[in-house]
């Protein structure tokens, strides 16, 4: 396991949009983030990527919502997924403007 989470950059795609256009895009910084998480750096993985948590919280319901169907989910996923988009916005923003 250990060699698996240590050769795992070596298989990580680039970034088309930093190489075109010079500048990150919204999802810049996911793969890594999971490759720390794997890792078991926590703390670095939500610096790298804020919105990192709440997308597993959102993907993790979402996966519940398949096999249970409930109303509190629903509005549940449907916050989730608001919190998620202004989260991975105001990151983009902040690393657009900032650097």
């Amino acid at each position: 396991m250990y060699f698996l989470l240590n050769g795992i950059e070596d298989y990580m795609l680039p970034c088309i949009n930093k190489q075109i256009f010079g500048f990150e895009c919204m999802g810049c910084g996911l793969q890594r983030s999971v490759a720390l998480i794997l890792k078991g750096e926590f703390v670095d993985a939500f610096v790298m990527y804020p919105a990192i948590y709440t997308l597993l919280i959102f993907f993790g319901l979402l996966l519940i919502d398949t096999f249970k169907k409930n109303k509190i989910n629903n509005k549940i996923i449907i916050t989730l997924a608001i919190v998620n988009v202004i989260i991975i916005i105001g990151n983009f923003l902040l690393k657009l403007y900032l650097t």
